[in-house]
């Protein structure tokens, strides 16, 4: 049997995170998802090629049996755009990632399959298929992959010397916390799933780099497995980030285990400095009051603190940009994101305002927390872009950055002025104030879809009634948890 080739895609984004900004490089790699897949590809029946349009341009006269494309929705209509280039020579395309999970019927207006949420268990039948010619339609497993004897992805594949984050080690999968603007929960469930310690430290061993970052959705979100990892981690020599929730971050135990594996930074979903904000988000582990508190307290562990706010919520009022900004400065965050609140197809929020006529924009391009794509309550559009700048102003200026800048102390100097300098270029130096306001685009043809039905009822309510067809079919959430 002749060897076939898979040629994976990930489409340029025109992201400021994934585009070179520094010595041809960028800040992030958003290549983890198709890493993991080629693992689940046999290397002595397929060749594999991959493609990062972020830093290379796609191959369109690749001759391949397959092109596998993943994509978020902020960039999806570039992914269609792939897809249909490759379709038109006869080539079978199939789809996965965020968006496809959640659009599958709009996906396969545009490739042959469509795989929804993860592909571990799914991705044999998909070769098999490929194999007869009957590859089509939609792959789903029954059930969700326990975590065990998952494949190492293929880090072979990577152009390392292009990026500053290459090594995105996934130790877990499911979130507890079921954020309103977040689909985590409905993409990997709302428990937790595992992956054996001895694996994780296997991919790190392969993946051969000492600085990598834990591609968790709360790395604390259980802390006796967060210390059973970095107690494992200890006398590695690694320098690691990840993702955790603000209440577990006050735990010392943590933060000391942390600080002793070699953790550098950790990045935390702030949101907001309203209460009510964040009761509404259902974002109730977070304490305003407390921030500041968890900021020096992470510092006097040596820990950067990069934080995550988020403008456009319906209690936002016009003053929300100034005190937040100023906030951020005050407290000494090392790093901060800035996002507008943008509900993604399949989200609580994307139901909510779908339903109240409140989404202005369906043009995906738009989708990516820097344009206005819905009808803000207590903020006029052009307020709440000009606001996000705001921010970004205030947070990234030279006087800031003077002032925050960790002088002393165990803080990594030089991963702060990495993040530093790449934010201050990326959100200061390359606006679009003409296309901020997103334009209205066409409205979906086809309803967004769950890869899982939320465990709440008053979710499960909303989605159904708004439309059957968003109903997914039962699935087992019991293997793993």
């Amino acid at each position: 049997m002749r060897t076939r080739r898979i040629y994976l895609v990930n489409p340029r984004a025109d992201s400021a995170i994934t585009r070179p900004m520094y010595l041809g490089r960028s800040l992030y790699s958003p290549l983890a998802g198709l890493l993991a897949v080629a693992a689940l590809i046999p290397q002595d029946r397929y060749e594999v090629i991959l493609t990062d349009e972020n830093i290379e341009p796609v191959d369109f006269d690749m001759q391949a049996d397959l092109v596998g494309i993943s994509a978020m929705t902020s960039y999806v209509k570039r992914g269609y755009d792939i897809a249909d280039a490759f379709r038109r020579r006869g080539v079978p395309v199939i789809m996965g990632g965020v968006h496809p999970s959640f659009m599958p019927d709009e996906a396969l207006q545009h490739a042959d399959a469509v795989v929804i949420g993860e592909a571990e268990l799914v991705m044999q039948r998909v070769l098999d298929d490929l194999e007869d010619g009957s590859l089509r339609g939609t792959y789903k497993a029954e059930r969700l992959h326990s975590m065990t004897d998952m494949a190492i992805p293929r880090y072979d594949l990577i152009k390392a010397k292009r990026y500053i984050n290459r090594t995105f080690i996934q130790t877990s999968r499911g979130c507890h916390h079921a954020c309103t603007f977040c689909a985590e929960q409905l993409m990997y469930g709302l428990r937790f799933r595992y992956r054996p310690v001895d694996e994780v430290l296997r991919e790190i061993e392969v993946a051969g780099q000492r600085n990598i970052a834990l591609n968790d959705a709360d790395f604390f979100g259980t802390s006796e497995r967060a210390l059973e990892i970095m107690q494992a981690l200890k006398g590695r020599e690694l320098s690691w980030q990840a993702g955790v929730n603000s209440g577990a971050a006050f735990d010392d135990r943590l933060l000391e285990a942390a600080a002793e594996s070699g953790c550098n930074m950790l990045a935390i979903g702030f949101e907001s400095l309203s209460r009510e904000t964040l009761r509404r988000a259902h974002k109730y582990q977070n304490t305003p009051e407390r921030y500041r508190a968890l900021v020096d307290k992470l510092h006097s562990h040596g820990i950067l603190v990069f934080g995550l706010f988020m403008f456009g919520f319906d209690q936002d009022e016009p003053t929300v940009f100034e005190e937040t900004a100023r906030f951020t400065v005050e407290a000494g965050y090392d790093a901060c994101g800035f996002s507008i609140m943008t509900p993604y197809p399949g989200t609580l929020n994307w139901f909510e305002m779908l339903k109240n006529e409140r989404i202005a924009s369906f043009d995906w391009n738009a989708y990516d927390q820097h344009h206005v794509v819905y009808k803000p309550v207590g903020l006029a559009p052009e307020t709440l872009r000009d606001g996000q700048w705001l921010a970004y102003d205030r947070f990234y200026s030279a006087r800031s950055m003077a002032k925050r800048f960790p002088w002393s102390g165990g803080r990594n100097r030089a991963l702060w002025s990495i993040y530093n300098l790449f934010y201050r270029r990326m959100e200061i130096s390359e606006r679009d104030a003409a296309g901020a306001i997103a334009s209205p685009g066409i409205p979906p043809e086809f309803a967004a879809k769950l890869p899982l039905m939320p465990q709440r009822a008053d979710w499960r309510a909303l989605i159904v009634g708004g439309d059957d067809d968003c109903v997914p079919a039962p699935i087992s959430t019991a293997a793993g948890n």
